[in-house]
């Protein structure tokens, strides 16, 4: 393995108070119900979500498992993802848990994507990644309930034996049948559609 492209985020996710605030309204869930399933104040939940107050990073990172919801039944979509003769994968929008991935894309990661099932990719993340996930913010990603696509380039990657590969990327938010917003990742040159209304980063 090449030591230079092995690179660590320089950050935990950006903006976890919109996070939280857009899981916890897309679930329908009161910040009193999320304070009592987290044990803490309602206000410490309302400084949260304002950006008052930034938790530990294992308590964000817990606060977010805690209120993502369980298995939905999305089986046409993943089928869709999971059979796509592109390399495109599908995780949660506010933590990148992996949901389903095309075979064209495990076979890019040169990883099984078997044990990486319902984990977080963002450990994973390359420089630009990081970047344009911090950009999301200045977009309204996590206001609007229909963003626009975002286009990125990355550059090659590797970390912990997965492999990205250089080249544009496509963000696209879709709602899972649990209330759970997820984000499509395609590559560039399969997205002729979207190309048009995308916000490129």
């Amino acid at each position: 393995m090449n030591p230079s492209l092995t690179a660590l985020p320089a950050s935990p996710l950006p903006a976890f108070h919109l996070r939280l605030r857009r899981l916890r309204r897309a679930r329908g869930l009161k910040q009193a119900y999320v304070a009592a399933l987290l044990e803490v104040d309602q206000s410490t939940v309302s400084r949260w979500e304002s950006g008052a107050l930034v938790p530990e990073p294992e308590v964000a990172e817990r606060a977010l498992r805690s209120l993502a919801a369980g298995p939905s039944d999305d089986y046409a979509l993943r089928r869709l993802v999971c059979t796509s003769s592109e390399p495109c994968h599908l995780v949660t929008d506010v933590d990148h848990r992996l949901l389903a991935v095309s075979r064209p894309r495990e076979i890019d990661w040169r990883r099984s994507a078997g044990d990486l099932m319902g984990t977080s990719l963002w450990r994973f993340a390359t420089p630009e990644i990081v970047e344009a996930e911090e950009r999301l913010v200045e977009l309204r990603w996590w206001e609007l309930a229909a963003p626009p696509p975002v286009v990125l380039h990355t550059s090659e990657g590797c970390t912990d034996g997965l492999h990205i590969l250089a080249g544009d990327m496509v963000w696209e938010r879709v709602w899972l049948a649990n209330g759970e917003p997820a984000r499509l990742c395609v590559p560039w040159f399969g997205a002729a559609v979207q190309a048009a209304r995308s916000v490129v980063v």
